[in-house]
């Protein structure tokens, strides 16, 4: 796309410029439409498995097959609808005919009980080296390849104890990127991911903590600052919460207090 560029007090200049494209996704489970989301294409499988395990959808049985479809061919349908298959077995889910958005309608401690309803709390881990945190947001920084060329995109990203990234996801949402993250690892029997933590490029919201509690993430890294709800989810799950993490600074939300 042409753009003009305006700087330093120079002459308006026009110049070829790229942005992220972002399309609708419907997905669905077992054939039932349970979400759809604006979301930059590509990792649609992913996304799809990954929101189906993190929203609690799939009750515990496995995936037995994602595809794109609709009511026809998905080139009909412009490859924006993703089912996830379950054979049937997964309970089924309430249609649901809105778009989800970062603003999913949390309000408070009673979807935090409701969540320990269906999450237990993390079994304990040896805790992750405070320094190793601070330099996981530089690590992903190097891998945004999107971010890189548009500015526009978020990151998620899953990483080990020994400061390995072994997984980067990018997309116009938040939640999506997460989502990305933990269906590939859920396609790659990587869950649950005990003992690993869970890099995210934006706030840490309640929605973000909820879905590392559900992937097993031990740990999550921000590099923005947590809602409060998310601290109470991260110590109820006995997640370690970071947030405001750059390569000489980073606060420690959950536990409350560090060994």
């Amino acid at each position: 796309m042409i753009v003009t560029t305006v700087a330093d007090g120079s002459a308006p200049r026009r110049h070829p410029d790229e942005l992220i494209v972002e399309e609708p996704l419907t997905i669905q489970l077992d054939g039932t439409v349970v979400s759809t989301t604006m979301r930059t294409p590509g990792h649609d499988f992913e996304l799809a498995v990954g929101f189906c395990h993190t929203e609690g959808l799939l009750g515990g049985f496995p995936v037995t097959g994602v595809r794109y479809c609709a009511d026809g061919s998905a080139m009909a349908s412009e490859f924006n609808v993703v089912t996830v298959d379950t054979a049937g077995l997964a309970p089924a889910p309430t249609p649901r005919l809105g778009t989800t958005s970062s603003s999913c309608g949390w309000c408070g401690s009673d979807q935090i009980d409701a969540m320990c309803d269906r999450l237990p709390p993390l079994a304990a881990t040896e805790p992750m080296p405070l320094d190793l945190i601070a330099r996981i947001p530089a690590l992903v920084n190097d891998r945004q390849e999107l971010f890189g060329a548009t500015g526009a995109v978020h990151a998620a990203a899953g990483f080990d104890r020994e400061g390995s990234v072994h997984i980067v996801r990018e997309d116009v949402g938040r939640h999506n990127a997460v989502d990305k993250v933990i269906g590939a690892l859920l396609l790659a029997d990587g869950l649950p991911a005990e003992g690993a933590g869970l890099f995210v490029s934006g706030r840490a919201s309640v929605e973000m903590v909820q879905k590392a509690w559900a992937a097993g993430f031990s740990t999550v890294v921000a590099v923005s600052a947590p809602t409060a709800l998310a601290v109470a989810a991260a110590r109820r799950a006995n997640i370690v919460l970071a947030g405001f993490v750059t390569y000489d600074h980073l606060n420690v939300y959950a536990p409350d207090r560090l060994p």
